[in-house]
């Protein structure tokens, strides 16, 4: 169970803000347009569905990966918690965006079909589950691999648990995106925004010192 929780708090932290539910629902408005509450609520649970599915493949496929291209774990562990940190960095330090416009769509049947076609593309991949999501994935993944069989399963199982809450929490931004953008204040959305870009921040620093730290214990018992 502590395994369980570990690789869930880690997953969720930092997803959270490469997601960020609440300033993606700011993009998949203005995409969207004027529509009915039903269009809404009927693309944003398929964007919900596809974002499990597309992240958990991702999971479960990031040993593979790496073991299909030669990179060991501490590699992995310190390649992706740079990244992880530099992310973190880049949102601490980045220019509070301003919310795009939202633009009226007509409201006919052409419209909500083309619409249809864009729930994996951009809808999913890159605005909700970008490139950011797709390396901390096979970050975590490579991370809670060679445990044992057990401990190794309560990892894996921590990191689907939240991906599916934050998927869920995306049905929900997205799904009522025109009334929570009318009511929620831009500058408690960026302060928010900063706090979990820290959190981000150091997660990456962790990782990275993890790998860190197994690279220097192979070189000492290589001696």
């Amino acid at each position: 169970m502590a395994l369980f929780l570990k690789f869930f708090g880690l997953a969720f932290s930092a997803l959270l803000p490469l997601i960020n539910p609440l300033g993606s629902a700011l993009v998949f408005l203005g995409l969207v347009g004027n529509a009915p509450h039903a269009v809404y609520r009927d693309l944003a649970r398929k964007i919900a569905i596809d974002t499990v599915l597309f992240l958990t493949a991702i999971e479960l496929a990031g040993t593979a990966m790496l073991s299909f291209f030669g990179i060991s774990l501490p590699v992995m562990q310190v390649s992706g918690g740079l990244v992880l940190a530099s992310m973190g960095w880049s949102l601490l330090n980045r220019p509070d965006a301003q919310p795009m416009k939202e633009r009226t769509a007509d409201l006919d049947s052409g419209v909500y079909g083309s619409l249809q076609q864009k729930v994996f593309y951009p809808f999913t991949f890159p605005i909700t589950a970008g490139p950011g999501c797709i390396v901390v994935m096979v970050t975590l993944s490579a991370h809670a691999s060679m445990r044992g069989v057990f401990p190794d399963v309560a990892a894996h199982l921590g990191i689907i648990v939240a991906v599916v809450l934050l998927s869920i929490v995306v049905y929900l931004c997205y799904a009522y995106a025109p009334a929570i953008t009318a009511r929620v204040s831009p500058h408690t959305a960026h302060g928010i925004l900063r706090v979990i870009a820290f959190v981000l921040l150091c997660i990456g620093v962790q990782i990275t010192w993890n790998g860190i730290e197994s690279m220097l214990k192979a070189v000492i018992a290589s001696k």
